[in-house]
């Protein structure tokens, strides 16, 4: 079992998330292993991030404490869902994002939206954390208390080498 994973796991666990949309990622397999594996955890794989953000938000709706797990290539897919549903209606969600496309990375399609993924996160006003090793399970619960205190969006990114370094 990669460490990485179940540093970030453990940072869910004590936010207390209790559902989770996913996108396939290599780097995530790990995690969503762990995620499937618990009982306490409902775990919805979706096929395209924007529809995740919308379960997410019914899910939150019903009383739920949502996580969305993608790759930031996600993330241009699901702006619009972010800001004209989550940020309009102050709906916290806490995004654990693989950052494609930086440091490490072998596939060269990967990088245009590596190199934008801070500034579209800046651009529409969600906040972001990123923790090197040992950090994740700490930035993990406070971007969850970030998005639940301010009822917004928040993401954790975690690079290709943060995920290889276990």
């Amino acid at each position: 079992m990669n460490e990485r994973a179940k540093e970030v796991y453990e940072g869910m666990k004590d936010a207390g998330i209790d559902f989770v949309a996913s996108v396939p990622c290599v780097y995530l397999k790990d995690l969503l292993d762990l995620i499937s594996a618990d009982k306490d955890i409902v775990h919805v794989p979706v096929t395209r991030e924007e529809e995740g953000v919308g379960i997410c938000a019914g899910a939150f709706m019903g009383g739920k404490r949502p996580a969305l797990l993608m790759q930031n290539s996600g993330l241009g897919n699901c702006t619009n869902a972010l800001a004209s549903l989550d940020l309009l209606f102050g709906i916290p969600l806490l995004m654990i994002i693989s950052h494609r496309g930086v440091e490490g990375e072998r596939v060269s399609a990967q990088a245009p939206m590596g190199r934008i993924t801070q500034p579209l996160l800046n651009a529409i006003d969600i906040p972001f954390y990123k923790p090197p090793a040992g950090k994740a399970r700490i930035a993990v619960k406070r971007a969850w208390d970030h998005a639940e205190r301010e009822g917004v969006p928040s993401g954790v990114l975690f690079p290709v080498a943060f995920w290889r370094s276990a």
